[in-house]
């Protein structure tokens, strides 16, 4: 059964005792269905053993400190939802470790002794045969077996069809979201794609033609944001005070461009939020993406694009329906 609630750890200074902890780690960005595979397994060891589940995650991402990818990081989750994405999962334990280039440069055995051991104090570590970790990358899966060999804990490999799932279900995730397609990525992801900003002001142009806009900023920067297109989405509020505007879902369209009809200079995030009138500023929108209607596009005037606005309301809502 799943716990109440997971514990989250920031401070690996002051970690409690963990009741015989079955320990995994990685980012596990998505908490996808390729993942889930692995949590199950993590899950199912800890209640064969009389243990703890535990997931170590690195914040921030370890490429952005260490180099290794020559583009931007873009994340499916912030550590926000990420954490609300692991506690659904019904897991234990979260560490948040604090990645810095001191941690990244610990030799392989340092990792091992003085983070792995001493402070989680491991009964079971579930890892991938591919896991590579200490400066250079220098420890792998064979010195986590001589440690095992010794006695320090036990340890399961992770399938390697598992370990192809999880990695080639966060490659197409990523590929179907930047290609607008995220009813793929939905069903890859086990649940709709989603990500929030805060509603700032924008020129408030909308209203004049009968579809006011929330507009978005989005205030973490690695987060995946789709193709540019018009979305069918459901939203909900969260004011200043964390108080939700509403329980239910609202139903609304989204659009992510350049607004080539209007000026076509910079990429806004901007959300038509149906049957509804009020002042939101400086609130949380969180959007759920169901839906994509249609590519961006420039129309000729401002009453041709209310027109074809019109018609993807219509669109939204049918392809909503219950949601």
């Amino acid at each position: 059964m799943p716990p109440l609630f997971m514990q989250v750890h920031r401070n690996i200074e002051q970690l409690p005792a963990f009741r015989r902890a079955v320990v995994t780690i990685g980012t596990f960005d998505g908490v996808h269905r390729g993942h889930m595979q692995i949590l199950d397994q993590l899950k199912a060891e800890a209640a064969r053993i009389g243990g703890e589940t535990l997931i170590i995650t690195f914040h921030p991402h370890p490429r952005r400190i260490v180099g290794m990818a020559p583009e931007p990081v873009q994340l499916l989750n912030s550590l926000p939802e990420k954490i609300r994405l692991l506690e659904a999962a019904g897991i234990d334990h979260l560490v948040v470790v604090p990645f810095t280039n001191e941690f990244a440069l610990q030799s392989a055995r340092e990792y091992v002794e003085d983070f792995l051991v001493k402070r989680f104090t491991p009964h079971t570590i579930i890892i991938g045969y591919d896991h590579r970790f200490g400066k250079n990358r220098e420890g792998d899966f064979h010195l986590l077996e001589d440690y095992a060999s010794k006695g320090s804990f036990s340890l399961i490999e992770i399938p390697a069809h598992m370990l192809e799932a999880s990695t080639v279900s966060s490659t197409r995730i990523r590929q179907a979201l930047l290609q607008g397609d995220v009813e793929l990525a939905s069903t890859l992801l086990g649940y709709p794609y989603f990500f929030e900003g805060t509603v700032v002001k924008g020129n408030q142009l909308g209203r004049t033609i009968g579809y006011p806009t929330a507009n978005l900023l989005i205030t973490d920067n690695e987060k995946l944001i789709p193709a540019n297109g018009v979305y069918a989405v459901t939203v909900q509020l969260t004011d200043a005070n964390g108080k939700e505007y509403s329980k239910n879902f609202l139903k609304g369209m989204m659009n992510i461009g350049v607004r080539p009809t209007v000026d076509g200079l910079n990429r806004v995030i901007e959300v038509n939020i149906f049957h509804f009138n009020a002042d939101i500023y400086g609130h949380t929108l969180s959007v759920t993406l169901h839906h994509r209607l249609r590519a961006e596009k420039k129309f000729d005037g401002l009453e041709a694009l209310k027109a074809q606005l019109a018609l993807d309301k219509e669109s939204a809502m049918t392809s909503l329906g219950n949601a």
